[in-house]
């Protein structure tokens, strides 16, 4: 089975300083048939505005994923991490028993855009951790590289959770497969571009929700940058 979830029929927010796009139910947006995939919770694509940002707030029993895709997304959190986060760079936070932190835009002129991911972690009450990447564009071209695994598997980051996440570009006649156990659900995210996955079109924001296939196959892609996850159904 293989679902497309229209990048237009996502949810929408704007804020003013901050407009996000869910791809499931999140805060204001309330859909009973988008709750999540597997144990993929949350996919917002958000765009903060110059010199704004999300102020101190609390997460807990969530793995948390940001891949920045432009600007730069200026992070700090209670276990004493202070980073920002520039596009090729993933920072992985496990919010365990509680933290604390903020995530800022202090460019003066330019737009911060990125992905934020939330999955359900395997174990509830975890130590809260940090840790963050770089991922550069040349391991991405024409392949899937695998930036998230519960094993930090290939130098990929660390996540308490039963999924992995792989992030490719592809374009012209640049072609990969990925074997998945029909046992377990997948998820395909196109961040820009477009791309063929199992032979159905995908544009930027749409997304390919499969269950029950035993493989994924990317081509003819124009331009595309992917995300592929490997969840637990």
């Amino acid at each position: 089975m293989l679902q497309i979830r229209r990048s237009q029929d996502r949810g929408y927010a704007d804020h003013g300083w901050l407009k996000s796009h869910h791809s499931f139910s999140f805060a204001g947006y309330f859909d009973p048939a988008w709750m999540g995939w597997g144990n993929l919770r949350v996919i917002n694509e958000d765009r903060i505005a110059p010199g704004t940002g999300f102020g101190t707030h609390g997460h807990r029993d969530m793995e948390i994923i940001s891949y920045v895709l432009q600007g730069n997304l200026a992070h700090k959190d209670s276990m004493g991490n202070v980073q920002g986060i520039p596009p090729g760079e993933v920072q992985r936070m496990s919010a365990g028993r509680g933290v604390m932190h903020s995530e800022f835009n202090h460019a003066p002129q330019c737009v911060t855009h990125f992905l934020q991911i939330w999955i359900e972690p395997s174990e509830r009450g975890i130590e809260p951790g940090y840790e963050q990447k770089r991922f550069d564009s040349t391991e991405k071209q024409g392949q899937l590289r695998l930036i998230a695994s519960p094993d930090g598997a290939q130098g990929s980051v660390t996540i308490h959770a039963d999924a992995t996440l792989r992030s490719g570009l592809f374009d012209g006649d640049q072609r990969a497969e990925l074997a998945i156990d029909p046992a377990r659900k997948a998820y395909v995210h196109l961040i820009r571009g477009s791309l063929d996955v199992n032979g159905q079109r995908l544009n930027g924001g749409d997304a390919a929700l499969l269950a029950d296939e035993s493989r994924i196959a990317l081509e003819h892609g124009q331009d595309a940058e992917v995300l592929v996850f490997d969840l637990a159904a």
